[in-house]
């Protein structure tokens, strides 16, 4: 027998234990959610949980890299590190319909080492970190997609305080490694210099990372237009209960397991 499990969480969830500095933030967390203003979309943010839900996945994703990497858009399908534990791939889907809208995929470094480690040697404050990168970012065209980038921006980032990341790690080709400096994300490497990477066809991208604790600070510090938007408001149409893909014999116990567990 053959489901689909929830192995991709992070240590501490999987232990079942958290520390006394944990239990304090996340009681603080939810005293500063019960104050957040409440804001419904047209659109839903959830973890994918079946493959009925990775087939959308590909569809926004051959939609959006269609717009500016036609060749690379074609070859795209369900990758196998859609499944792996580890991951989370995010599906932005209409209220309205059901249609894909955006999608990213998040990768913590817990399992493996990010994508992004095929091209580069991450220094030294980063490989010694608790990562996630952010990979596979597509989103419907027009002003709703601007808006579910932002929010998909937005489950990035709690997603990671969700599960203890310290960085963030991005890669971007220009021009759109603009928008992601002005959300505050730094370069890892040279100021504004861009290297080819191997999981996106070896086109050059620029290395950025963000402090996740950090990150409400510098929002506020700098006055950042979307301070409120993404700590102060609070978005129920955002569903981060994780899930991964993984295939992997569920566990029964009961003498005919083993019948049981291969159809027999």
């Amino acid at each position: 027998m053959e489901q689909l499990n929830k192995a991709g969480q992070s240590s501490v969830f999987r232990n079942g234990h958290i520390g006394h500095g944990e239990r304090v933030a996340r009681l603080e967390r939810a005293v500063v959610r019960a104050q957040e203003k409440r804001e419904s979309m047209p659109f839903t943010i959830r973890i994918v949980r079946e493959n009925a839900d990775l087939e959308k996945v590909v569809e926004i994703r051959r939609m959006a890299y269609g717009r500016h990497l036609p060749a690379f858009a074609q070859k795209l399908g369900i990758e196998e590190c859609d499944r792996d534990p580890g991951v989370a791939v995010l599906l932005a889907e209409s209220k309205l319909d059901g249609a894909p809208l955006g999608t990213m995929r998040i990768q913590t470094n817990e399992y493996a080492p990010l994508a992004v480690e095929q091209s580069v040697r991450l220094p030294d404050w980063l490989a010694g970190s608790r990562l996630a990168e952010a990979t596979r970012l597509g989103v419907a065209g027009g002003g709703v997609g601007r808006v579910v980038k932002v929010m998909l921006c937005k489950a990035l980032w709690l997603y990671c305080e969700q599960q203890l990341v310290d960085y963030m790690v991005i890669t971007a080709r220009a021009p759109l490694d603009r928008e992601y400096e002005g959300m505050l994300f730094e370069d890892v490497f040279g100021e504004r210099e861009f290297l080819p990477m191997a999981h996106v066809g070896g086109l050059p991208h620029r290395v950025l990372a963000k402090d996740v604790m950090a990150a409400r600070r510098r929002w506020e510090e700098a006055k950042h237009p979307l301070f409120q938007f993404m700590v102060h408001t609070h978005h129920p149409d955002l569903d981060l209960r994780t899930s991964d893909l993984s295939f992997q014999q569920e566990p029964v116990r009961c003498p005919e397991a083993p019948q049981i567990a291969y159809g027999r």
